[in-house]
């Protein structure tokens, strides 16, 4: 048996995602009622924790604007207002008045159509668009449209770099098509297995989360709301909990923790 070191890329990929959809079972992300809900929270979560959106979220809501035609509508003021509890809310109410401009003037207003397009098309399209990067153009095709297409965040690449199964410098795209490569042939895992360790809360079912979409698309779902998990409760940049992570029998390096940050080193072979 090959040490654990040695595992190929693909194959970590893999067992990660059938140890944690297993474990954990789905994830229901993303949270929203329609795909414009997904459009605005994929742009208002830059650089900012996700309580912070759903703060402004509900002001969207509550002002009854949290819509095409609302955001269309609404004087740029009112929306850097509703919006500012998410954090840079000048220049994400500007981001979300330039996204219903290029629907407008692209697709003329239709959702439907925008998504009815390829996807390499469409995510060119969505990168042209000032503030939208390959994590928010990829979360807007999955999420929003169902597109098959993987998410990549900080917690994808430093799980990966610590199973070394990519380098501190690969590329955005490099990672994503690794993912997508490894999983391309895995099927969706509704269910869990209750075990000794507790599971982290995932979200409440939505009408996007349980929305239909493709074997391939609804994995690659899971996939990174698994990973976001794991970032977020045991993967932590500083201090990773590997001695109670799910994955920590996989884990091919041994961290020793400092006050200040984890020191990383290969472990040897046995």
């Amino acid at each position: 048996m090959k040490p654990k070191s040695a595992r190929k890329p693909e194959a970590t990929v893999r067992a990660i995602y059938r140890k944690l959809s297993r474990a954990w079972g789905r994830q229901h992300w993303w949270p929203a009622g329609t795909p414009f809900e997904v459009i605005v929270g994929a742009i208002l979560t830059q650089n900012t924790s996700w309580t912070n959106v759903e703060r402004a979220m509900v002001n969207l809501r509550a002002a009854g604007v949290l819509n095409v035609q609302g955001i269309r509508e609404l004087p740029l003021p009112e929306l850097e207002a509703l919006v500012r509890p998410s954090g840079y809310f000048r220049q994400k109410a500007q981001r979300l008045k330039n996204f219903v401009a290029f629907l407008d003037a692209r697709y003329g207003g239709s959702l439907e159509q925008m998504f009815a397009t390829p996807t390499e098309q469409l995510r060119a399209e969505l990168l042209t668009q000032n503030g939208v990067g390959p994590e928010t153009a990829d979360s807007i095709l999955l999420y929003a449209g169902g597109h098959e297409i993987l998410v990549v965040d900080a917690y994808t690449r430093r799980i990966l770099e610590r199973h070394l199964t990519v380098s501190a410098g690969a590329k955005y795209d490099e990672i994503r098509s690794l993912i997508e490569r490894a999983l391309q042939r895995e099927q969706p895992v509704d269910s869990h297995r209750p075990g000794p360790q507790e599971r982290p809360r995932a979200h409440a079912a939505s009408a996007m989360s349980t929305a239909q979409r493709s074997p391939r698309a609804q994995v690659y779902n899971e996939m990174h709301g698994l990973l976001v998990q794991l970032g977020k409760h045991y993967c932590l940049k500083q201090q990773p909990r590997c001695e109670v992570c799910p994955l920590g029998s996989m884990l091919p390096i041994s961290i020793e923790q400092s006050e200040t940050s984890p020191k990383i080193r290969k472990r040897s072979p046995r």
